[in-house]
């Protein structure tokens, strides 16, 4: 499953970790994110502050460990067949911006 497609136009690490985030709506660890979302510290610190900045991602510490989970708005009611994308959105997700 796929972040709703309104949160797809970001920066594609924005929307690598938001994917991951909405595979595991029960939060993932920092360490988790980075293995899921195959990104680098310095790039997966970056998206971070940005989705939360904009209120995409929660934070909750459980058992000591800081688990990250998706925003509400960001998950879809159900899943979304992926033969609705659009030729363009399909283009875009092969070849990048």
């Amino acid at each position: 499953m796929k972040a709703k497609r309104a949160f797809r136009d970001r920066n594609p690490t924005e929307v690598a970790v938001l994917d991951a985030l909405v595979e595991h709506p029960d939060g993932m660890t920092v360490f988790e994110l980075r293995t899921h979302a195959d990104i680098g510290i310095d790039a997966l610190e970056d998206a971070l502050a940005a989705l939360k900045e904009d209120d995409l991602i929660e934070t909750e510490t459980e058992s000591g460990r800081l688990h990250i989970l998706p925003d509400d708005r960001v998950v879809p009611d159900e899943p979304e067949n992926e033969t609705d994308e659009s030729f363009f959105e399909r283009l875009r997700d092969r070849f990048g911006r």
